[in-house]
């Protein structure tokens, strides 16, 4: 289910959706479920599959993370070497934390109170410190900034960038923090207005990191 939901959600579409084309390529690989096997495979599905199927595994991964906007090279910057299952479990956290929690607000934030009469414009390629700008349509000048973060579980830990705490700092009231809960089972949402004055407590903490680059003079 957490799969069918962050896979479902990253890439614009709905979690039984992705279930659904699980089940229709079933029969065609070796596995314990059998799927849609009373019927045929549907013509463009098995066409993607005769088209794919001979690629290893590794680089089927690497096309499918590129669908998705997941950077092999940015993550293995920042996560330590040598751990078994790391690779997995930080392509599955940015894509909790990033595109699937950004896809679930996009889908959800028409019809909540909150943001009714706004205008919203994707800001998360801008580095301004948040992932959506609200402006009014008759004052571009009244905004709302949100910066949305997405949990695994019902309840967890979401952390600010410097760049986004002080953005929050600033900005007060107009900054907004939408967290998507919960995403192993059924996600849901909570709004947290000014989050740095509310009842959330924020604890500072560092991380020290090496990054190796390989320079030469031409």
């Amino acid at each position: 289910m957490e799969a069918f939901n962050v896979i479902g959600y990253a890439l614009g579409s709905k979690p039984a959706s992705i279930k659904n084309y699980r089940d229709e390529f079933d029969p065609l690989v070796s596995n314990r479920r059998k799927g849609w096997h009373k019927r045929p495979t549907r013509s463009y599905c098995l066409a993607v599959f005769e088209e794919y199927n001979t690629l290893d595994f590794e680089s089927f991964t690497g096309l499918i993370n590129s669908f998705l906007g997941y950077d092999e090279n940015v993550w293995s910057e920042i996560e330590p070497a040598g751990q078994p299952g790391e690779s997995a479990s930080a392509f599955a956290q940015r894509l909790i934390t990033g595109l699937a929690a950004e896809q679930y607000f996009e889908s959800v934030r028409a019809g909540l109170p909150e943001f009714e009469g706004y205008l919203v414009e994707n800001t998360t390629r801008y580095g301004c410190g948040y992932d959506f700008r609200l402006t009014r349509e008759l004052n571009l000048n009244d905004f709302l900034a949100i910066e949305v973060k997405g949990l695994k579980d019902q309840t967890g830990r979401v952390s600010l960038t410097p760049k986004e705490y002080n953005t929050a700092a600033t900005l007060r009231e107009r900054f907004v923090l939408f967290v998507v809960r919960n995403f192993r089972e059924t996600p849901s949402h909570q709004i947290f207005q000014d989050p740095l004055s509310g009842h959330l407590h924020f604890k500072r903490t560092e991380r020290i990191t090496t990054q190796v680059s390989w320079l030469a003079t031409v």
